[in-house]
Order: C-alpha cells, then sequence, then structure tokens
C-alpha cells in the first residue's frame, strides 16, 4: 500500500492531522467502532477527566488495532465525539497530539461536539479507519 498525504494548505500541522490520504494499492482496511475511556467489561473509566479519558480510549484504539496486527501509524481517519469541544482542546489534545506524533500517525480529522455520548459518564470517542 502506497500512501500519499494531501494538504493544499499549512495550518493543519499544529493540529497533528492532514486534510486527507490517498491510498493505492493492494492492503489490508480495518474500520474501528469508536473506542473511549471504558475497562474490559465495558465499564466507564475516569469520570470528569478528560485528560484520562483520552488516554484510556487512544490506549482502547490502540488495543483493538495491534489485535488486528495494525499499529497507530496505520490509521488514516479519525472522527473525535465529544460532549466539550472546547473542554476537549484545553484538555485532552495535548495528549491526543502527543500519542499520535509519538506513533507517526497522522489521520484525515474531524472534531464533533454531541449531546452525549454511549454513557453519560463518558467525554470522548475516537473512531478510526486504518489501513496497511
Amino acid at each position: 500500500m502506497e500512501r500519499v498525504i494531501v494538504n493544499p494548505w499549512k495550518w493543519q500541522d499544529e493540529f497533528g492531522f492532514v486534510q486527507a490520504n490517498k491510498l493505492t494499492g493492494p492492503g489490508q482496511l480495518l474500520i474501528c467502532s469508536g473506542q473511549a475511556s471504558q475497562g474490559e467489561d465495558g465499564a466507564p473509566l475516569h469520570a470528569g477527566d478528560m485528560q484520562l479519558q483520552t488516554a484510556r480510549a487512544l490506549a482502547n484504539l490502540e488495543t483493538v488495532l495491534e489485535r488486528a496486527g495494525m499499529a497507530l501509524a496505520d490509521v488514516v481517519r479519525v472522527v473525535i465525539y465529544t460532549t466539550d469541544v472546547d473542554r476537549f482542546l484545553a484538555e485532552g489534545i495535548e495528549t491526543w497530539g502527543r500519542r499520535l506524533g509519538e506513533a507517526g500517525c497522522r489521520p484525515a480529522t474531524t472534531l464533533l461536539e454531541v449531546a452525549r455520548l454511549a454513557y453519560p459518564e463518558l467525554l470522548v470517542e475516537f473512531e478510526a479507519t486504518a489501513m496497511a
């Protein structure tokens, strides 16, 4: 598989995402369900803490990717759902950006504020598509 980043502008670089990933050639496609701050039993973790929820949701995403034989670097698209965009940008984005940067992950990204997630305690959820 070949991946070409499509960035007509530069402003997105400081936020760690790209405008598009052009994928060609044979490969494997993984479409992940939304991953949130939940334990192995599905119970919400870290109620009220955006930073810890962001870290746990990313860890859960990495677990799913690893089980599929992929890594965070293979993620080409992420939709971020949060109950508070301003709070995510203030408290979660640093954890998000650091983890993706360390992994060499630069996905096309959309950030959405929603009224609530599956459990009222959840503040953020990541839905990802990966290709390797």
